[in-house]
């Protein structure tokens, strides 16, 4: 079974997807798949689907949801041999247990579990000082998204809670790729690419530390500047505060042609 929650909801098994088309059992799936190999509560999967205004008898529409997805799981595996039969049916797949339902299957593989590993690997390279590794990692890591986290699934309070923090993990990887691209001393490559994300949020302070240290050591100190200018700009309009001590000592250090700003050390964290 391959699971895909970095993006639309992929479920295939035996390369067939089981994504149903119904918002409601999609949201059961896109719960179990996240949560895959372990049980979901029949009340967690209700509280996912209608929060504090459920169903009468919401556990029978539960029940429901998970019949039409091991419909579509039976129809996914097909005639199965006799000697391969064990362990291969959609009660298999979909379990039930004491409490409520489990998605797993031998040989699952997930996005998510994937991402994490490569991306854990990749950010300890980088406080390890090994720069090669870590930006390669994490560029692996990065490039398993394909959108927006569970972008095709209407979001309950569990659902969002997995989508924001894997949204923060992604954010994590890239600004650790981009700091080690900058050790690297590939700041000129970095331009445009920070260019576009410091446009796309105006309000992360990294971002903006990194394209102004980037912009620095291409001898464009007067755009580095004037990117402090608009993001605090921004900090001011939308926010009413000024950009935090760190970016300050930053936007100091442009002004002042501070040494340390053509040292290995390129992220905000240094000031």
């Amino acid at each position: 079974m391959d699971i895909g929650i970095l993006g639309p909801l992929v479920v295939r098994v035996d390369g067939t997807s089981v994504v149903p088309s119904a918002a409601k059992p999609r949201q059961v799936l896109a719960l179990l798949a996240a949560n895959a190999g372990q049980q979901m509560s029949t009340a967690t999967i209700a509280q996912e689907l209608w929060g504090s205004s459920p169903p009468t008898n919401p556990s029978g529409v539960v029940q429901t949801y998970i019949k039409q997805l091991r419909r579509a799981i039976s129809a996914a595996l097909g005639p199965v041999p006799q000697e391969q039969a064990a362990g291969r049916s959609a009660k298999d797949v979909l379990r039930r247990g004491h409490h409520g339902y489990m998605l797993d299957m031998p040989g699952t593989t997930t996005d998510a579990h994937e991402f994490d590993r490569l991306a854990t690997r990749g950010l300890r390279s980088l406080v390890e000082g090994d720069g090669e590794e870590a930006s390669r990692s994490l560029e692996r890591a990065l490039g398993l998204w394909r959108g927006p986290a569970l972008a095709d699934v209407r979001t309950g309070s569990g659902l969002e809670v997995e989508a924001q923090c894997l949204e923060e993990a992604r954010r994590a990887a890239l600004d650790g790729r981009i700091t080690a691209d900058l050790q690297l001393g590939r700041h000129a490559q970095l331009i445009g690419e920070l260019t576009m994300l410091t446009a796309r949020f105006p309000l992360q302070e990294s971002l903006h530390a990194q394209l102004m240290v980037a912009l620095y050591r291409c001898g464009r100190s007067s755009q580095a500047l004037h990117v402090y200018r608009r993001m605090r700009a921004e900090y001011v309009e939308e926010l009413g505060i000024e950009p935090s001590h760190r970016l300050q000592r930053l936007h100091r250090a442009v002004l002042d042609a501070d040494p340390m700003l053509d040292s290995p050390v390129p992220s905000l964290a240094a000031f």
